[in-house]
């Protein structure tokens, strides 16, 4: 009771510094459960009977994506929960621990200030996980609203509440909480009172041997995976990229504390003459665990952001590139079937390969996973002339020939190349109403591309007026010696379709696949960015609740109060770039494998710099810290001097 009765007592004296605690947990638990409440919901999802298989094709397969791409969020949101609340309750502990020495001094025992530290993690916990779990609430309905406007999910789709997944989430919450307070609080119970009071010794120990085994470890890990993903195909090295900046950006969060000094010192040159910067550089040396404790959120938020986005606009870019490369000719024409059959009668026209998307379905032995069944296509089967399409296209099969694609053939495209077909292989299409068993001659490789073609069929097996309304893509090569814009020219005259040079054609499908990785990335780190960003303000809101006393001595020994609130502006725009810079060390980091992976995918290392979110993200950083730094220190600096110095502890 009595220890209940302090924490209570505590509470109301800290009041901004555990307002900081409880949000971090509120919001932790909000998006870890608004983001298991989707993936329960679409798990659950039925699929309901349609007239069109390819609708149920499309709906099954939109299910399937965004529950990959739930499950990913989930990881994530489980990070920045387990990360921002259990290193923003350490940090609370350690802006406490001459508070919490003089009580040891009063004659409380180690186990009594675990207990009374336990306590107070247990009442924030508490509030935070009952504010986190309603948040949730109005969380889940905007994840799920983002996934339906992006077009990942059907319109109507709606999550429902769930008890055990709600209750789950709040002893996560608390569960970390505790487990945050509980390793700062066995470090500060380990050092002596006096040590703590003088901030000597053990107290003024930031790197202990748990965080630099941690650290070192990490950041071990890390370079060995940006080694292996020098190595790894395309798809391997965007998850070693993610991992990167993960597990990298905790690792530098961890040895952050050895960066601080040297750039305390470089600011130190910079601003030597001005004696506000003199002692904005001695705060950054002397008070290094807050400086480290501070840069921590905005290390993994930048990290994430910058890590993701260019590894997502890399791989557009790639894209793009796979498209030109794949793509022998000058012109591409998007019509009807109809249209397109009139593009070789076109003067200046060498070769016309004409690619119409038919409505057939393709039912077959499906295997993946050690295991066997039938499954049907409904959907990216494209009716092909395949001599011309071997002159207008360079893939070459990875089994199989596309010279064999006549009479009662198919080939699997790259959309289904990891889809478990065999060559020879017999499928059964429908066609116009018609059966028909066709053999498998070719497997083709897959691409980088999202929605790729599934299968080709030979053009003679589509009847007339099928492939005359279907849409169709038709690959020109011009005659030799032709000007293409002449081509093009003709083409728009004729009424025939949309013409784009190959180069153009290949652009709007890079940008079109980058419009799509946005959108994952708008679902991957909406809300968890946004949770980022207010751990990084939380932090620095932290890191000036407890020093209303340093504010004091400095203004009773001739500093101004304008003067106070430039110096701790300061010092938070250093912190701000140590975080930035660590941030984007790690993401280099995550590029580098993506750049290696694309010499082997197209040839050249395509990496494609962040700049938008860089640009949006460095100002952004430094107007955020720089606001919360000044409202803070204009808090702590209310009262006057003279009272905060001579009030006792």
């Amino acid at each position: 009771m009595n220890v209940l009765r302090l924490s209570l007592t505590t509470f109301r004296e800290h009041r901004r510094l555990f307002a900081g605690a409880i949000v971090a947990v509120a919001l932790g638990v909000a998006l870890l459960q608004s983001s298991l409440l989707v993936m329960a919901a679409i798990s659950d999802a039925e699929i309901p009977s349609s007239p069109s298989g390819q609708a149920r094709e499309r709906l099954r397969d939109a299910y399937a994506g965004a529950a990959t791409l739930l499950g990913m969020t989930v990881l994530l949101a489980a990070f920045l929960t387990l990360f921002i609340v259990s290193s923003t309750f350490a940090f609370t502990v350690a802006q406490r621990r001459k508070e919490l020495a003089l009580l040891r001094l009063a004659g409380g025992s180690r186990p009594q200030l675990l207990g009374l530290l336990l306590c107070e993690a247990s009442l924030l916990g508490t509030a935070g996980t009952a504010a986190g779990v309603l948040i949730g609430v109005p969380a889940t309905w905007a994840q799920s609203w983002s996934l339906v406007a992006f077009g990942f999910l059907p319109a109507g789709f709606s999550p429902r509440l769930d008890g055990g997944i709600m209750l789950a989430s709040a002893c996560t919450g608390l569960g970390v909480a505790l487990l945050g307070v509980l390793a700062a609080a066995r470090r500060a119970a380990a050092v002596r009172p006096l040590e703590a009071l003088r901030d000597a010794g053990r107290a003024a120990r930031v790197m202990t041997v748990s965080r630099w085994f941690f650290g070192t470890s990490l950041l071990a890990l890390t370079i060995w995976m940006i080694w292996v993903g020098q190595a790894s195909e395309v798809l391997g090295a965007i998850v070693i990229a993610l991992g990167v900046s993960v597990l990298g950006a905790v690792a530098l969060s961890l040895l952050s504390p050895l960066v601080v000094p040297l750039a305390g010192r470089l600011f130190g040159l910079a601003l030597r003459p001005s004696t506000l910067g003199e002692l904005a550089q001695a705060n950054l040396r002397d008070a290094v665990r807050r400086s480290a404790s501070t840069a921590a959120p905005l290390i993994v938020l930048v990290a994430l952001v910058l890590g993701l986005t260019g590894t997502l606009d890399s791989l557009a870019t790639m894209v793009g590139e796979e498209q030109r490369r794949i793509v022998a000719g000058d012109l591409v024409v998007d019509s009807t079937g109809a249209a397109a059959a009139r593009i070789a009668e076109v003067p200046g026209v060498a070769v016309a390969s004409v690619q119409s998307t038919v409505p057939v379905s393709v039912t077959g032995r499906h295997r993946r996973a050690g295991r066997a069944y039938r499954r049907t296509v409904y959907s990216g089967v494209v009716a092909v002339d395949p001599p011309a399409y071997g002159r207008t296209h360079r893939p070459v099969a990875r089994a199989g020939s596309l010279d064999r694609l006549h009479g009662r053939t198919i080939a699997v495209a790259p959309g289904q190349s990891e889809e478990g077909w065999r060559l020879g292989d017999v499928v059964t299409a429908r066609v116009g109403g018609r059966r028909m068993r066709l053999r498998i001659v070719a497997l083709l490789p897959p691409t980088l591309e999202n929605g790729a073609d599934n299968f080709l069929v030979p053009r003679e097996l589509v009847p007339d007026a099928i492939a005359a309304r279907a849409p169709a893509q038709t690959v020109v090569q011009v005659a030799p010696g032709t000007d293409p814009a002449a081509v093009a020219g003709r083409l728009r005259a004729a009424g025939i379709g949309t013409v784009r040079t190959v180069a153009r054609w290949a652009g709007d499908r890079a940008a079109a696949e980058e419009r799509g990785n946005m959108a994952i990335f708008a679902v991957l780190m909406g809300l968890g960015g946004l949770y980022a960003a207010v751990a990084v303000v939380n932090a620095v809101i932290i890191a000036g609740a407890e020093r209303t006393a340093e504010f004091a001595v400095a203004r009773v020994t001739g500093l101004s109060r304008p003067q106070v609130v430039r110096m701790a502006l300061i010092e938070a725009s250093a912190v701000t770039a140590i975080g930035l810079a660590l941030g984007g060390l790690v993401a280099a980091g995550a590029l580098a494998g993506i750049a290696a992976a694309g010499v082997r995918a197209v040839g050249v290392p395509l990496v494609a710099v962040p700049w938008t979110p860089l640009l949006l993200l460095v100002p952004g950083a430094f107007l955020v810290t720089g606001a919360a730094s000044v409202w803070s220190t204009l808090s702590a600096t209310r009262r006057r001097p003279v009272t905060l110095v001579t009030a006792r502890e």
